[in-house]
């Protein structure tokens, strides 16, 4: 007897022991529990150790964390009638632990559901183009949407993002040949530009290249026509010392000496190999002079003939210097040239050495032929 009230004492503090047991409850601190009592909702637990009446009191614990959830890819028809897939992934967090368990069945799942039927509509009322282009777009419409129709639910929606716009395969295809064709568009748009940009500057060079060259053969002709002008002129002044000097060293010459020039030009003249020779000067001129100069006389002796004994006056003729007085006279006319000395002192250095008329007379009679 004593034995079977051990046993039974034993058992009784065994259910006793596994009674108070089953009415520890534990809630972690990212959890928030319910305790619902005999049917009835006695209120919330927070975390940490708590203990209820065991099998009258039932616990749901609501986990407060941020939760992503998939939504599945489905086949959408868009705006311009393209087959599409479509799929996403949304991020919700219990806010409100009463309503999310008391208000609807399996929050979770009414969510994803929720989120399909949002994203089926927002798809269809918009292109495909729009579509790819406009993510963002979409992903702030679906949260709108399902942040406006979970708030009853207790259930926030922190962000919706659309994974993966995959159209069908023919649509891809014609996708990929209008992307090949706008790629060729640009690419000849682009070549095009390239090929005007390159032709201006080409023109624009060519240009510059011809304005260079027409200002480098204006500037040529400009200073070869200064350095033939310059060439003329120290040629005309050089000629014009060699006319003076001339004019300087003819001056003491007679007609007789000139007879004779003139011969000795005739005689050079007919010395040449032309089979047409021209006179320059009057050959029967020439020929009395000649004459006149060999002593023959002839009928009406001629309009100026002069006789051969017939001097001209002194200050007609001039001084006639010797040969030593001419040498010096060519070395200081020389010497007067280098230094720039005019004509005119020229003229004075001649005057400075003439002689008188009586040595002339003198000197014409001893070179006579006659004597």
């Amino acid at each position: 007897m004593v034995a079977f009230e051990t046993l039974v004492t034993f058992f009784l503090i065994i259910a006793i022991v596994i009674i108070f047991a089953r009415g520890v409850v534990i809630v972690q601190p990212y959890e928030q529990g319910l305790a619902i009592r005999l049917g009835r909702y006695t209120g919330r637990m927070n975390p940490g150790f708590r203990w209820v009446f065991p099998v009258i009191t039932n616990v749901v614990k609501m986990d407060l964390r941020t939760q992503v959830m998939d939504v599945p890819s489905q086949e959408v028809i868009t705006k311009d009638n393209s087959p599409t897939n479509v799929d996403a992934i949304v991020y919700i967090r219990v806010i409100d632990p009463e309503k999310a368990f008391f208000e609807v069945a399996n929050y979770r799942m009414a969510t994803v559901a929720l989120a399909q039927t949002s994203l089926r509509g927002i798809i269809g009322d918009m292109e495909l183009d729009e579509i790819l282009y406009n993510r963002d777009v979409i992903n702030t419409k679906l949260r709108d949407i399902l942040d406006r129709e979970t708030d009853q639910w207790g259930v926030k929606v922190e962000r919706v993002e659309i994974k993966e716009v995959d159209p069908v395969g023919v649509v891809k295809q014609a996708m990929t040949e209008q992307t090949a064709a706008e790629r060729a568009r640009r690419a000849a748009i682009l070549r095009a530009d390239g090929e005007k940009r390159s032709a201006i500057l080409k023109a624009e060079g060519a240009k510059r290249s011809m304005i260079l060259e027409a200002e480098g053969d204006r500037q040529s002709k400009v200073l070869r026509a200064e350095g033939e002008r310059i060439s003329r002129i120290l040629q005309a002044q050089g000629e014009a010392q060699s006319l003076r000097i001339l004019s300087v060293g003819a001056q003491p010459l007679d007609s007789r000496a000139i007879t004779v020039l003139s011969l000795d030009a005739l005689k050079a003249m007919a010395d040449g190999q032309a089979t047409k020779i021209i006179f320059p000067f009057e050959v029967s001129t020439l020929m009395a002079q000649a004459a006149r100069f060999l002593g023959a006389t002839g009928e009406g002796g001629g309009e100026g003939a002069v006789p051969p004994t017939s001097l001209p006056e002194t200050d007609i003729l001039g001084t006639i210097p010797s040969s030593d007085e001419i040498k010096e006279i060519l070395r200081e006319m020389d010497a007067s040239v280098r230094t720039e000395i005019s004509v005119e002192d020229l003229k004075d250095v001649s005057r400075a050495r003439k002689k008188t008329g009586s040595d002339l007379v003198e000197e014409i009679e001893n070179d006579s032929p006659g004597d």
